[in-house]
C-alpha cells in the first residue's frame, strides 16, 4: 500500500463522523437583516481625537507618497521632522478636558510617534551598516527626488551621472567577488554576512524601480534626455541586476532554482525588541515574556499527558498526536468539514450570549483554497475576512501530500476553525471595519491574534474542546504559540538561528518539518513584524487577565466584555484595560501592567 494511503485507512473508520450543525442560513435569511439598527448607530459618539488620527494617517501619506525612496537621506530628514513636529504640538492638547476615549486616542498617537522616530533610527544604523555595499545609493535617490521637486533637467549631465552610478555598482561588485575567493586567492576585503547582503539586494530592487521610474518619465517625452541617457541608463540597470543576483545567490545563498528558499531573516537584537515592546505597552523584558512561556507550557505538558492517558497511552502525548495527526479526511473533503465546524461555533457563541454576532457577519464569509507556493509559508489555513484553505494539491510530491494531510487534521481543525472565523478573525475584521476605524494606525497582533487565542483558552475552559483527540489537537496549537514566544524573542536576540527554531517546533511542539519550515520562514521573512508571533499568546494572557478581572468578579457579563473590545478597535491591550475599567489616564502615562499571574 502506498504511504498516502495508509493514512486514508484510517478516515475511512471516522468517514461517518457528521457534525450535528445547522445549513448557512445566507441563502434563506432576509436581506433586510443585514441592514443594522441605524438611529442606535447614528446616536453612538467618537473619540474627541478621531479626526485628529484619521489626519495624522492621511497627512503621513501624502509625505510619503512624495518622498517615496526609502531608507535615502531626504527621506528620512523629512519624515523625522514630520513626526517630531506632530508630537511636539501633540503636547499642546488640552489633555486635561478629554474623556477616556480621547485620553486613549492621546496616549496611543503619542506612544505611536515616540516608535517612529525609533524606527527611523534603527532604520539609519541598518543604513550604515549597508552603506559599504551601497554607496551609489544616494545618488540614484538623488535622481528621483530632484525628479519629485521638478528641478531643471540637464540631460548631459544626467547622462553623466548614470554612468557614475554604473562605474559605482561594477566597482562595488568586483569588491564582493574578490571577498568571495578561496582564501589563498582573495584580498583582504570581508564578505559581507548574509542577513547584510539580503538586506542589501532588498534595497537594490527597491532602488532598481526607483531608477526605472526616474528614467521613464524623461524617456521618450525629452529627446535630448533619450539621446543622452538611453544607453547609460541601461548599461547601469544591466548592472544593478548584476550586482542585485550576485548578493542574493552569492553570498546570501539563494539559489532561484531551489525548490524552497533558505530562512535568513534580519533579528533586530535586545535594543530593538524593548523599543518594540514598549510600542505594544508590554511592562516586561524579553528575558521575562520567555520565562512566562516556559511557564504555559508546562501547563500544556501536564495537559498533553491527561489527554494521553484518556487515550490510553499512558503519558506518551507524542504517541497520542501520531495518532491525532493520522485522523483527517481524504483529498477534497476539507471544504466540507470547515463548514461544519465553522457554523457549529457560531451557533454556539450566538446561543449562549457570549458575543454579538450580526447576520451579515455570521453569513457573509467566503473560504479559498491556498496553492502548494502560499502553503510554503501558510501550512495551515488562514483566515481574516475569509478563510484560506489548506490541504494537498496534485501538484504537490507523495511526501507533501501526507504532511499536508497530517498537518491539517480533524482534530488540528476543530481548535482553530473558531480563531479563523465567529467568534475569531473573520468577527474581529467584520467589527474593526465599523467601529473606530481610527484605530487602525495602532494595529496590533497582541489585539488581533490576542482575541482569537483568547477564544482558543475560553472555550477550552467551557469544555467546547471535550474528547480526548480533541484536546490534544487545542494543546498542540496552545503548545505552538508557547514556541512562538520562545523562538522568535530568542531570534532575535541573536540567541538561535532558524535552524535551531525549525528543530525546537519538530522537537518540542510535535510539527511537520515541512510545517515548522514553513512558520519560521513565515516568521523571518520580512512579512511580520517581530513580536508578531508573540503577539497570539501574550494578547490571549491578558485578556484572560481582564476576563477574571471583570467577569469573573461579576462587574460585567461575557457579551459586555466581548462586544467592548470589538467596538474599541484595534489598539494595545493595556488601552482595552483602560477602556474596559473606564480609567482616565494622566497624561505621562507609562505601562506598567503584570498580567501573566
Amino acid at each position: 500500500m502506498s504511504p498516502l494511503l495508509r493514512p486514508l485507512a484510517v478516515l475511512a473508520a471516522s468517514a461517518s463522523v457528521v457534525l450535528a450543525v445547522e445549513p448557512n442560513p445566507a441563502p434563506t435569511r432576509p436581506t433586510a437583516d443585514y441592514v443594522p439598527d441605524v438611529a442606535a448607530l447614528a446616536a453612538t459618539q467618537s473619540s474627541e481625537l478621531r479626526e485628529l488620527v484619521e489626519r495624522f494617517v492621511t497627512d503621513r501619506a501624502e509625505v510619503e507618497r512624495f518622498y517615496s525612496v526609502k531608507g535615502s537621506t531626504l527621506h528620512a530628514q523629512r519624515m523625522h521632522e514630520f513626526f517630531q513636529t506632530w508630537q511636539d504640538k501633540l503636547g499642546q492638547v488640552d489633555f486635561e478636558k478629554l474623556s477616556v476615549d480621547g485620553r486613549i486616542d492621546y496616549t496611543l498617537l503619542r506612544t505611536r510617534l515616540t516608535h517612529e522616530l525609533r524606527l527611523l533610527d534603527r532604520e539609519a544604523q541598518r543604513s550604515i551598516e549597508m552603506a559599504p555595499l551601497l554607496p551609489f545609493a544616494e545618488d540614484i535617490a538623488r535622481l528621483q527626488e530632484t525628479r519629485r521637486t521638478m528641478e531643471p533637467m540637464d540631460a548631459a549631465a544626467a547622462a553623466k551621472a548614470v554612468d557614475q552610478i554604473r562605474a559605482s555598482i561594477e566597482r562595488t561588485k568586483a569588491t564582493v567577488e574578490a571577498a568571495l575567493k578561496p582564501p589563498a586567492e582573495k584580498s583582504t576585503s570581508t564578505a559581507p554576512s548574509k542577513v547584510v547582503a539580503l538586506r542589501a539586494a532588498n534595497r537594490l530592487a527597491e532602488l532598481s524601480k526607483t531608477f526605472e521610474d526616474w528614467f521613464k518619465f524623461y524617456d521618450g517625452y525629452d529627446p535630448t534626455f533619450s539621446w543622452w541617457a538611453r544607453e547609460p541608463h541601461k548599461q547601469a540597470a544591466t548592472a544593478l541586476e548584476d550586482y542585485q543576483k550576485l548578493l542574493r545567490e552569492k553570498v546570501a545563498g539563494i539559489d532561484p532554482k531551489a525548490k524552497d528558499e533558505p530562512i535568513i531573516g534580519d533579528p533586530i537584537g535586545r535594543t530593538g525588541l524593548l523599543a518594540d515592546l514598549e510600542n505594544e505597552m508590554i511592562a516586561y523584558s524579553p528575558e521575562e515574556l520567555i520565562a512566562i512561556a516556559e511557564k504555559e507550557f508546562a501547563w500544556v505538558d501536564t495537559e498533553l499527558k491527561r489527554a494521553a492517558r484518556d487515550m490510553g497511552l499512558g503519558d506518551n502525548w507524542k504517541a497520542a498526536l501520531e495518532m491525532v495527526k493520522e485522523d483527517h479526511g481524504a483529498p477534497g473533503d476539507q471544504p466540507a468539514l470547515i463548514r461544519d465546524l465553522a457554523l457549529e461555533a457560531t451557533r454556539y457563541v450566538r446561543d449562549n450570549h457570549l458575543v454579538t454576532v450580526p447576520p451579515l457577519a455570521s453569513d457573509m464569509w467566503r473560504m479559498l483554497m491556498m496553492s502548494p507556493e502560499q502553503q510554503k509559508v501558510a501550512p495551515f489555513f488562514l483566515g481574516g475576512n475569509d478563510i484560506l484553505v489548506s490541504f494537498p494539491t496534485d501538484t504537490m510530491s507523495e511526501e507533501e501530500k501526507i504532511q499536508s494531510l497530517r498537518a491539517n487534521n480533524r482534530h488540528f481543525a476543530r481548535a482553530t476553525v473558531f480563531h479563523e472565523l465567529v467568534p475569531g478573525h473573520h468577527l474581529q475584521f467584520y467589527s474593526r471595519a465599523r467601529s473606530n476605524q481610527h484605530r487602525d494606525l495602532f494595529s496590533t497582533p497582541f489585539w488581533i491574534e490576542g482575541w482569537s487565542l483568547w477564544w482558543e483558552f475560553y472555550l477550552w475552559d467551557r469544555k467546547f474542546i471535550s474528547t480526548p483527540e480533541d484536546r490534544i489537537g487545542a494543546l498542540f496549537w496552545r503548545a505552538h504559540r508557547c514556541a512562538r514566544i520562545i523562538f522568535s524573542l530568542k531570534f532575535h536576540l541573536g540567541e538561535w538561528t532558524p535552524q535551531q527554531c525549525v528543530d525546537f517546533l519538530v522537537d518540542r511542539v510535535g510539527h511537520e518539518r515541512a510545517s515548522a519550515t514553513g512558520e519560521v520562514r513565515r516568521s523571518f521573512n520580512g512579512q511580520w513584524s517581530p513580536l508578531y508571533q508573540a503577539g497570539y499568546m501574550l494578547g490571549a494572557l491578558q485578556l484572560s487577565e481582564l476576563h477574571r478581572t471583570l467577569v469573573d468578579a461579576g462587574k460585567m457579563t461575557d457579551l459586555q466584555f466581548h462586544d467592548t473590545i470589538l467596538k474599541g478597535g484595534t489598539m494595545p491591550i493595556e488601552m482595552v484595560r483602560v477602556l474596559l475599567l473606564q480609567e482616565k489616564l494622566p497624561r505621562d502615562f507609562k505601562p506598567a501592567w503584570k498580567f501573566a499571574n
